[in-house]
């Protein structure tokens, strides 16, 4: 079973790699400039041991040295050197392009990948685990590359050559090489197909641990204010202690190679000393002379030492192929459904605010049941308020009317199409949508507000910032509308930053609203004046308001009372409390004392 397991990572490991070298496509003459870099800086490291046995052979000897033939050798040694070190830098800044564009590519797919996954995927995968792939992956791959382009290519070239270079000086010494050779590709290739299942656990386990830090520091008044620091460290300290011991584990045994593999290339050097020397003095260095001993030898160095060099590539190869996979893990997940080719467009011309839910059954699991039998005709310009206990499907509902989710079951239809026949894009500019959970970019105030529309004036944006009561507050900022705020908002208030995105939900005139708990974090007495605000947009639109509050709803037309994904009452408001059923609990609940 562990051998069927570590073939099976190996499989994987090829198949992984192949992928990559897929990315090299758009850069194919920089990797044969590179191949012939290596080339040639592989003949230059050759010629040299050549030059050093013919400067030997002219120093042997009393009253035999040639210090004239010497110095020219050393000359051309020098020449030789300066040009092999040119090469090596060339080569190294081609395969720094190669590495990075291979990387730039890769996490530029990820990220436009990210772009079209249904948001179901986001919403099953912490996001620091996705930013831990696209970040922190994504640089163990390119480390892993660049290593593997500069060591690699000059590593097979340098094997290559020196046998040649071996086999024309004398073959019967190249042979003991060769016999001695497969022990160390043996000990490199066994430890190598170990080591791949470790790195891949070993960056697993950090997008895991990113993504605890990535939790932490984003709800850190959370934890703060709950006195969760004790159990966040202990949960970390587990994590960074499985992380070390697979860590080390993974380094422990590609660390193995290394030295393994210099023991062999040791013995193949003892062979070639002893057999070499046997045969100088055997010949009486007519055929093999002492510098051709030393250039065999030295050719016998160069042989072994990238068997050294690409073990540990290999080590650091298995890391970067790890964490490739977990890269192609995101860009193998299907796409969300695209849209028909002959889907229809709503604008302007064609939206005439009616919404038709008939027999929709939704659920995110299959055993775990939702909305069952939901039916719902909206009207245009009906205020369609969503009320119920947490966990009833009010935010579900809206989900499916944005097509974040598709129905099980039944259809929902807008303007009397069902919107799977409608594109993704006009369906969802067909609403303005101001959400609980607010989301700033890191931008000024003015991009964040007008989504960076040029098309709206000073004018406009000043005219909707009065009206949802944010300028005065804006007005007061160091750059006003030009102040750069961070994602997380963090010099603003929660009020505030909601404050700014119902602004910009009104900058966008949309045809229907959606208000899922839009002013849960604004004062009552703002709420207030917004509510006015909010009457006078929703004016001749229909709108879907979601809202624990349920003094802010009392003016919608219909009131659905949502409870276990079903609508179990609906009406206005001083029907619903004639009835004295569940809204009125809910009502009464919010304003008496218990």
């Amino acid at each position: 079973m562990k051998n069927r397991k570590n073939k099976s990572g190996s499989a994987g490991g090829i198949a992984t790699f192949a992928r990559i070298l897929r990315y090299l496509k758009g850069n194919v003459v920089f990797l044969i400039l590179s191949l012939i870099l290596a080339a040639g800086t592989v003949a230059l490291t050759l010629y040299l041991p050549v030059l050093i046995g013919e400067t030997v052979d002219l120093a042997i000897g009393k009253g035999n040295v040639d210090l004239v033939g010497i110095i020219k050798i050393l000359t051309r040694m020098a020449i030789v050197i300066c040009v092999t070190a040119i090469l090596q830098w060339v080569m190294s800044i081609i395969n720094n392009r190669l590495t990075y564009s291979v990387v730039k590519n890769i996490r530029f797919e990820v990220f436009k990948k990210l772009q079209r996954l249904p948001i179901s995927y986001s919403d099953a995968h912490p996001t620091g685990s996705i930013v831990s792939r696209v970040i922190a992956d994504a640089d163990k791959l390119g480390d892993g590359l660049l290593m593997g382009f500069t060591n690699f290519f000059i590593g097979v070239i340098t094997i290559a050559g020196t046998l040649l270079f071996m086999l024309s000086i004398n073959p019967w010494i190249t042979l003991v090489v060769i016999l001695v050779t497969p022990i160390s590709l043996f000990v490199a290739a066994f430890i190598a197909k170990r080591t791949y299942s470790m790195f891949k656990l070993q960056s697993e386990i950090n997008a895991q641990q990113t993504s605890l830090i990535d939790e932490s520091i984003s709800n850190a008044n959370v934890v703060t204010a709950f006195g969760h620091e004790d159990e966040l460290i202990e949960e970390f300290t587990e994590k960074n202690e499985r992380l070390r011991k697979c860590s080390l584990k993974a380094i422990f045994f590609s660390s193995i190679t290394n030295p393994s593999t210099r023991f062999v290339n040791s013995l193949v050097y003892a062979g070639v000393a002893l057999s070499g020397a046997l045969t100088v003095v055997a010949t009486g260095g007519a055929e093999f002379s002492v510098g051709l001993l030393t250039c065999f030898l030295s050719y016998a160095n160069q042989y072994t030492k990238p068997f050294n060099e690409i073990s540990g590539v290999v080590a650091e190869l298995q890391g970067a192929i790890a964490s490739a996979a977990k890269i192609f893990e995101i860009l193998d997940t299907p796409d969300e459904i695209p849209d028909a080719p002959d889907a229809f467009i709503l604008d302007g011309e064609n939206i005439d605010g009616t919404v038709e839910l008939e027999d929709v059954y939704f659920s995110y699991v299959p055993e775990q049941k939702l909305i069952e039998g939901f039916n719902l005709k909206v009207k245009k310009g009906q205020r369609i308020a969503i009320v119920g206990p947490t966990g009833c499907g009010k935010t579900t509902l809206i989900n499916l009317l944005m097509r974040f989710y598709d129905v099980n079951s039944g259809s929902i239809k807008v303007s009397g199409k069902d919107i799977r026949e409608i594109t993704r894009a006009s369906l969802r500019d067909a609403y303005g949508m101001v959400l609980q959970d607010t989301w700033l970019k890191t931008d000024t105030i003015r991009n964040n507000i007008t989504f960076g529309d040029t098309s709206i004036t000073d004018e406009e944006m000043i005219a909707a910032a009065k009206a949802t009561h944010a300028h005065s507050f804006i007005r007061r900022l160091p750059n006003g509308y030009d102040t750069v705020i961070s994602e997380s908002g963090t010099t603003l208030s929660q009020g505030q930053k909601q404050l700014l995105c119902i602004t910009r939900a009104m900058l966008s005139n949309p045809h229907m609203l959606i208000l899922d708990e839009a002013t849960s974090s604004i004062d009552t007495r703002t709420e207030i004046k917004i509510q006015r605000a909010f009457a006078k947009m929703m004016e001749g639109r229909t709108s879907f308001i979601v809202a624990h509050r349920l003094s802010t709803i009392k003016d919608a037309d219909v009131i659905l009372v949502m409870k276990d994904g079903n609508v179990i009452e609906q009406g206005s408001h001083e029907e619903l409390l004639a009835k004295n059923g569940f809204y009125t609990e809910l009502y009464n609940s919010q304003f008496v004392n218990v």
